[in-house]
């Protein structure tokens, strides 16, 4: 079995999540090994279990609290150079890390690389929606000039593109708290916006290499429900255009994210 010790899975578990342990087992049943670590600012028996039921180290969060605030902690405790923060409600295909370590090895170094991901409702891989449709024709340029900012401001520029728990970041040019913190629900894009700015690639892998769960419970779908998602899109779109542009683009997105309910 071919070893990468220069990367760690951190998993974010957050209360009582029954898709935990599924999570967990793809993260184990990776075709390359790595490290793999559980974080939490949600201490309780049922995480405590499974970090001692799969032998996983597990750290506890007892400073500041948020989603950015959970995930840079998660990414602090990581030892190595290359970290990929694991939501604990998806699922990542066995070939996933392979396919990011066969880059490196190619000599593809970069800030980030993430790749394709198909979605999971009432736990069956769905085909895919209008909206991936859309975000793959829109990522279509970074297979090509993966270092180009102006091209990765025109991708971000339409929207949240990136599939945030597909990314693999690297810390030696991000630095322990890679995450902005200041959104409760966009504060993925704005991180890619952030480090779009970097010299390093985007490598994008166009490949579904992950299954993102929908369900009733996670936190995207609470925040679209109290329209925090749709508020910080909207102020996201106007960082890149007019507010009448940002607005009229507002249109589809409130469509697109339709595709988010169970």
């Amino acid at each position: 079995m071919k070893e990468f010790n220069n990367h760690t899975f951190i998993i974010c578990a957050y209360k009582e999540s029954q898709y935990l342990e599924e999570c967990i087992k793809s993260v184990l049943n990776q075709t390359v090994k790595s490290n793999i670590v559980m974080s939490t600012s949600t201490k309780n028996e049922f995480i405590e279990k499974m970090s001692e039921k799969y032998n996983i180290p597990l750290f506890i969060n007892n400073g500041e609290k948020g989603i950015g605030q959970d995930w840079n902690f998660g990414v602090s405790k990581a030892k190595t150079d290359y970290v990929t923060i694991a939501h604990q409600d998806d699922i990542y295909k066995k070939n996933y890390l392979e396919n990011i370590v066969n880059n490196l090895e190619k000599g593809n170094d970069f800030v980030i690389a993430f790749t394709d991901y198909r979605e999971l409702k009432n736990g069956i891989e769905i085909p895919l929606t209008t909206n991936l449709k859309i975000k793959k024709m829109l990522l279509f340029p970074l297979r090509i000039f993966k270092k180009s900012k102006f091209i990765r401001k025109r991708c971000l520029s339409l929207g949240s593109v990136i599939c945030c728990p597909s990314v693999t970041i690297n810390k030696k040019l991000t630095g322990e708290n890679p995450y902005k913190t200041e959104l409760k629900c966009d504060l993925d894009w704005d991180t890619w916006d952030k480090m779009s700015k970097y010299d390093e690639k985007f490598l994008y892998i166009p490949q579904e290499l992950m299954l993102h769960r929908i369900h009733e419970e996670s936190e995207t779908s609470n925040l679209i429900q109290n329209n925090t998602r749709l508020e910080e899109d909207l102020l996201m779109l106007k960082r890149y255009w007019p507010e009448q542009i940002a607005k009229f683009i507002m249109k589809f997105y409130k469509k697109a994210i339709k595709t988010n309910k169970i």
